[in-house]
């Protein structure tokens, strides 16, 4: 059965009108895949465009608010917000990118796995605390980095994005733990904790043109999963892993280099993509067909 292409649908208190502010998370619970990079590149080009954008950082690690130079100090993560000590509006900080602001993460996230957890309804805690920034109309979209892992911050996150970006490493064991990752997004939307939940696409990353390892695993992916795939891939590139290590973005690393290419040209399909309300839900089988 293949993945089905889906309009939003239309639910109390949720934004249906495509040109809304949206809520993405970013994700794969398999570590190593650019989920960060791909968070914080894809969230400058998008500002880049003139589109206003919000990162959040979920990961404790924090290499999103390092890369974007987001201070960070005792109850400036969103850990203060999901426990109810600060509201969100509070943390958000202005970066030196036009339209691109942020939360920072920190170690105090770690804990939101314990405390959230002891909360009633505690799926739901990070949609509750998002909404009033959400509803404020100052971002067209949100970004939620998302921690590699299947805990309580990763849920919240699919509990609180009205879509979800999967990077997706091109080698073989690409699609290793994907389908544990959309049965995930599946309970999520059956339970109610969030029925609108949908796939903004799968998003190809570390692409090495020079090896017939990668261009054999997009010929694949795109076999079996079509139109879901971004065709904007992104290369493995020295200067994409540099970026971090000097606070940068790429745009601002290597503007003209192959990497920020790549992410301008994904932000482009993705602003069309939401554009023209495409997102994509169902059942997570492969197409098996052809």
């Amino acid at each position: 059965m293949r993945w089905r292409k889906g309009l939003p649908i239309t639910t109390e208190g949720r934004q249906t009108d495509p040109m809304k502010t949206k809520v993405i998370a970013i994700a794969n619970q398999k570590g190593g895949v650019g989920k960060t990079t791909t968070s914080v590149n894809l969230a400058a080009a998008i500002a880049e465009s003139g589109h206003p954008v919000l990162l959040l950082d979920l990961d404790p690690q924090g290499n999103a608010s390092s890369a974007l130079g987001l201070e960070t100090g005792e109850g400036s993560s969103l850990y203060a917000a999901m426990i109810g000590e600060t509201p969100m509006e509070d943390l958000i900080q202005e970066t030196r990118l036009p339209n691109l602001a942020g939360i920072p993460a920190d170690l105090d996230l770690a804990g939101a796995e314990i405390e959230v957890a002891r909360m009633e309804g505690h799926l739901g805690q990070l949609r509750s605390v998002l909404e009033p920034v959400r509803n404020s109309g100052r971002f067209e979209f949100i970004i939620l980095d998302c921690p590699p892992s299947l805990g309580i911050l990763m849920t919240n996150a699919l509990s609180a994005a009205d879509e979800i970006l999967i990077p997706i490493q091109c080698e073989y064991y690409a699609l290793e733990g994907l389908g544990k990752l959309v049965s995930v997004m599946e309970q999520i939307r059956e339970s109610g904790a969030n029925p609108t939940l949908a796939m903004s696409g799968l998003l190809m990353t570390m692409l090495d043109v020079r090896t017939n390892i990668s261009a054999a695993v997009v010929r694949d992916v795109r076999a079996h999963f079509e139109e879901v795939v971004f065709q904007a891939a992104i290369p493995r590139s020295v200067r994409i892993s540099e970026a971090p290590s000097f606070g940068k973005t790429i745009l601002e690393y290597d503007p003209k280099g192959p990497g920020a290419t790549a992410y301008r040209v994904l932000a482009k399909e993705f602003l069309d993509r939401q554009k023209r309300g495409i997102s994509f839900v169902g059942a997570p089988q492969r197409n098996e067909e052809g």
